[in-house]
């Protein structure tokens, strides 16, 4: 009953009455039957009522149990893979990520009629290796962070406060015993949670390392690389959406840093995810779902996905997804 009357709400967008879900659920009960159903549903917070009069629209916990459903009976390998495969290879017969990535948006895009996205594996990434920290004079320093491969990045940044030599000495020690051998990014997004452990507020080396560390990383640019497309699709079908939270998404898109971020979030291995709604740790994004999958290159991770409205066609999300990061995966490590 759950099941048909999300199909129902998905398509038409519209509240679901009792009497259309006695023919649409095709349980052959009667209308009293599924008004009572409708009633624990509701009760259970399955389910809710946006008028007195009005039928019944899914809510978060609803459409969780939905998606759990298709996620069980999701197939290793279906059509719907093959058809990505294929029209992937036709389309980007070099095989390059570069190529390759940018196809995948736009397919998952177009399959699913939401935003689509393709990241490139986090190993391309710059990796920390060491921080220094040289005095200029008064309160500005010098920040110098090597990088894999000789990378070197420099710059200036105030501290608001006079420091010892030695103070930026020991640390740069602290920073590098820390997070030396994490990506850049990952070192970043590090040091912002260091920030609010109460801990810094009885250790004056930890606090004035964490200070540093987080002017040092503030405004390095995360080298991956991310494709989007499909925000014209996503203004297409906003229902329920205001002007507030759409600006609130496109601007996160448009900055693709924030993005970046909050996926890292919800990575918790390799596989296919599914965030819903009131899941999502940013409230801007609480209107929308997310559905992603981690690809394998041979020697890194990277991300594939859709995000829209949480009235989503979930199933069609779900396939085209998981097809797409299954087929470059097999692309990838076999380009024949």
């Amino acid at each position: 009953m759950l099941a048909a009357l999300i199909r129902e709400y998905i398509a038409s967008g519209e509240p679901v009455a009792s009497s259309l879900l006695v023919t649409a659920a095709g349980l052959g009960v009667s209308s009293a039957t599924v008004r009572s159903i409708l009633a624990r549903l509701e009760e259970d917070g399955f389910v809710q009522q946006p008028h007195t009069s009005a039928g019944r629209i899914p809510t978060d916990r609803g459409y969780r149990f939905y998606v759990d459903l298709l996620l069980e009976s999701r197939r290793p390998r279906d059509r719907a893979s093959t058809a990505v495969e294929a029209r992937l290879r036709r389309e980007s017969p070099d095989r390059l990520l570069d190529s390759l990535l940018p196809q995948v948006s736009h397919v998952l895009s177009q399959a699913s009629r939401s935003v689509g996205f393709a990241i490139r594996p986090a190993h391309e990434a710059a990796v920390f290796d060491r921080v220094e920290f040289v005095p200029l004079g008064a309160t500005r320093v010098l920040v110098v962070i090597v990088a894999s491969g000789g990378h070197v990045i420099q710059k200036v940044i105030d501290t608001g406060e006079a420091i010892e030599a030695d103070e930026l000495r020991q640390a740069a020690n602290y920073l590098n015993a820390e997070f030396s051998g994490l990506p850049l990014y990952r070192a970043r997004e590090a040091v912002l949670d260091r920030m609010t452990e109460e801990r810094l507020l009885y250790d004056a080396l930890r606090a004035r390392a964490m200070r540093l560390a987080s002017s040092t990383f503030s405004d390095l640019p995360d080298d991956r690389t991310m494709y989007v497309e499909g925000t014209a699709a996503l203004l297409a079908d906003a229902t329920g959406l205001t002007v507030q939270t759409l600006q609130a998404l496109l601007k996160m898109i448009e900055e693709k840093q924030k993005l970046l971020q909050l996926l890292n979030e919800y990575i918790d291995g390799p596989g296919l995810s599914v965030v819903i709604g009131a899941e999502h740790l940013d409230p801007n994004l609480r209107p929308f779902s997310l559905v992603l999958s981690t690809y394998d290159d041979g020697s890194g991770i990277g991300t594939v996905g859709v995000i829209g409205p949480t009235r989503m066609r979930y199933s069609r999300a779900i396939a085209a997804v998981d097809g797409a990061a299954q087929a470059v995966s097999r692309m990838l490590k076999d380009p024949d």
